[in-house]
């Protein structure tokens, strides 16, 4: 599923199609970002950044992923990366966060819309060379259709993806969820929480 960041809502959450239809398309993602107020082994209850409070089901096999603050020195050719920023007239982007994922990953490749803010995308794929600086770096993002040139300001967000327990996703927990609409409400199989109270970028 393309714009899944959290490692990873699949097909099972796909709504079926009816009979002799065509397949039906994924549902999009809806992105969740709050604090969390109650866990069951079954739900998790969320106040969005936005206010609202949420009830999100979980699947039986949901897992956790850590945002943990890293130097921009993590990210090196070869790296696979996806950066939240806000497209340039100069038709670069300026990074808003960066998420490094573990090696051997490749989730949500591409370059496409996303919420962090207004006008943001996703960028998704494999860093060439890299070119850092006082003011920051900038790097070539590749992806399947295109390459995107990346700018990093200096105090940009950084942090990379590993695993984690679900112990840690408590309440008073800052989480990130990609969760998908079904008849029964809101679901995921992932969240992401920061490291040490902080929220994850993205």
């Amino acid at each position: 599923m393309k714009h899944v960041l959290a490692l990873s809502i699949g097909a099972a959450l796909l709504v079926a199609a009816p009979a002799l239809s065509a397949p039906a398309a994924p549902p999009a993602p809806q992105f969740v970002r709050g604090t969390v107020t109650a866990v069951t082994p079954t739900s998790l209850n969320v106040t969005s950044r936005e206010g609202k409070k949420l009830t999100l089901g979980l699947t039986k096999d949901w897992t956790v992923q850590i945002t943990k603050p890293v130097t921009v020195a993590q990210i090196v050719p070869g790296s696979f990366i996806g950066t939240a920023e806000m497209p340039q007239k100069d038709g670069t982007g300026r990074s808003l966060e960066v998420h490094v994922f573990p090696p051997g990953v490749k989730l949500g490749e591409g370059h496409y819309g996303w919420d962090l803010k207004k006008g943001s995308m996703m960028t998704n794929g494999t860093v060439g060379k890299v070119v850092a600086n006082k003011s920051g770096s900038a790097f070539d993002v590749s992806y399947s259709t295109g390459v995107r040139r990346i700018v990093v300001p200096a105090k940009t967000p950084i942090v990379q993806i590993v695993p984690g327990a679900r112990t840690l996703i408590t309440p008073g927990a800052k989480v990130f969820m990609a969760a998908i609409q079904t008849p029964g409400g809101l679901i995921t199989n992932s969240v992401a929480v920061g490291e040490n109270g902080k929220a994850p970028p993205m």
